[in-house]
């Protein structure tokens, strides 16, 4: 039996494979009254033959580890999107964010009565992943709740 291959939209999800470390800005917001700066860690492994990438997450502040999250990012051939399905140590449902790469850049976005959320990866320097999360509870206005500079530790 001939197993199905990766398409070319699912092979730019290997951007993001590797172990990625990197500084946080968070800006003051409502989650974040006072903000700060924090130490981010991604750690994306390629999985399921190259179909979707297992991503693990955790922020550090002050020497603790004060987030941690896990999502699953994939590409439906069909509705020509990617999605990440992300859970987290605030215990609320999967958030579904749904989007798609403009060149180097992955925009994803979810929303819903009283919060969006919309986060960027920007690939476009070699080793380094830029990330925005931004929020809103209208989905015009939008706050940025941290930017990122990550860098590639291993692939």
């Amino acid at each position: 039996m001939n197993m199905p291959k990766p398409s070319p939209r699912h092979l730019l999800l290997e951007k993001l494979a590797g172990s990625w470390e990197g500084e946080e800005i968070m800006h003051p917001s409502q989650w974040d009254p006072k903000g700060g700066v924090a130490i981010g860690r991604n750690n994306h492994k390629l999985s399921l033959g190259g179909f979707a990438v297992l991503a693990d997450y955790e922020q550090e502040r002050d020497g603790a580890i004060t987030f941690t999250g896990h999502g699953v990012y994939t590409y439906d051939l069909q509705e020509e999107r990617y999605s990440l399905h992300w859970f987290d140590c605030m215990g609320s449902p999967a958030e579904v964010f749904v989007g798609g790469f403009d060149g180097d850049v992955l925009t994803l976005a979810h929303g819903g009565p009283g919060m969006h959320a919309r986060m960027t990866s920007d690939f476009s320097t070699p080793g380094t992943m830029k990330g925005k999360m931004e929020m809103s509870a209208d989905g015009q206005d939008w706050q940025v709740l941290f930017e990122s500079t990550y860098k590639r530790i291993s692939v």
